[in-house]
């Protein structure tokens, strides 16, 4: 089973216009709601893969209640932490003419110490029947930089798999606690080890760096260049076939979906970098965030280069 956690869930409302103006009337063209939130991202290809997926964190009100009930037509179980308050929303608005995408986040509610202790309480018992679990995204507001810290020694001290995907504090606080996998982005992975890394070697040598603190895996996306991953058999680079991008967004978690993937089948970092960078990939080409059709997957897959590098 992989179990995601998505701290900050959310209601992703996607809005596609033509010509988007700021200070005036936009007729929106077409709208679609969906669970969203970045570890939720994570579960719903996951999900579409064919793995058992269960999601926690927190939600709430009747925007919460609306998550819960989304996610059931992918199969996915709901094991969140109930808040009165209202869940957010974020809302992506796709200019379908100019091909410029633009988002606005809500912060959502504040959590408390004490609903983070329930919470944890809540956490352990679910890790001690997964496989993997991955935490993605923001937190809300009230928890401090070591949330996930806490969370990934959690799944350590059970001795299962965690991936953790987020930024700024969140990250450098996290890796303290040693996740057996990150996935930071270019401006992070500088970030965490000082690095200018302004070109592909430097890339390589700040991934290895990080490796080799006692992260297993750390993979680092270079956008339609693909990604490389640094892991203890050397160094891999993934080289994606170019494709017709419909929706970036939410494609990273897409890729932590195909890691978590991997991991809970007990690929081969190699073979789990092939199936991560096909279902990124995939989902790229399909307006719903967090979604892919599986034929577009396989037919990527066969098209997917790994080289080791170093």
């Amino acid at each position: 089973m992989i179990l995601t956690v998505t701290l900050n869930a959310a209601i992703d409302k996607r809005y596609v216009v033509e010509n988007f103006k700021t200070g005036e009337v936009n007729r929106v063209k077409e709208c679609a709601y969906t669970p969203g939130g970045k570890g939720l991202n994570v579960s719903k290809p996951a999900a579409i893969a064919g793995a058992k997926v269960v999601a926690t964190g927190f939600v709430g009100g009747h925007a919460g209640n609306y998550i819960e009930a989304a996610l059931k037509p992918f199969g996915i179980e709901s094991a969140f932490y109930h808040m009165e308050q209202e869940s957010r929303s974020c809302i992506n608005i796709w200019d379908s003419m100019q091909k410029v995408q633009t988002e606005f986040l809500e912060p959502g509610f504040a959590v408390t110490e004490r609903d983070f202790e329930g919470f944890v309480e809540q956490f352990r018992k679910l890790v001690q029947e997964a496989d993997v679990v991955t935490m993605s995204g923001s937190v809300p507001k009230g928890l401090d930089g070591s949330a996930y810290q806490k969370l990934v020694a959690v799944v350590k001290e059970a001795g299962k798999k965690v991936i953790l995907d987020t930024s700024g504090a969140l990250l450098t606080a996290g890796i303290e606690a040693k996740p057996t996998m990150i996935k930071p982005n270019i401006d992070e992975i500088r970030m965490l080890t000082g690095s200018s890394c302004d070109n592909l070697d430097e890339i390589i040598d700040a991934a290895v760096k990080v490796q080799q603190s006692g992260v297993e895996i750390v993979a680092v996306s270079l956008g339609g260049d693909g990604s490389i991953v640094a892991c203890e058999d050397g160094v891999y680079r993934a080289i994606v076939p170019k494709i017709d991008a419909v929706n970036t967004v939410g494609c990273g978690d897409s890729m932590i979906a195909g890691f978590a993937l991997g991991l809970s089948e007990g690929l081969t970092v190699t073979e789990t970098l092939k199936k991560a960078s096909a279902i990124s990939a995939a989902a790229a080409l399909r307006e719903e965030t967090g979604f892919f059709v599986v034929e577009d997957m396989e037919n990527i897959l066969s098209k997917v280069e790994i080289k080791k590098i170093r």
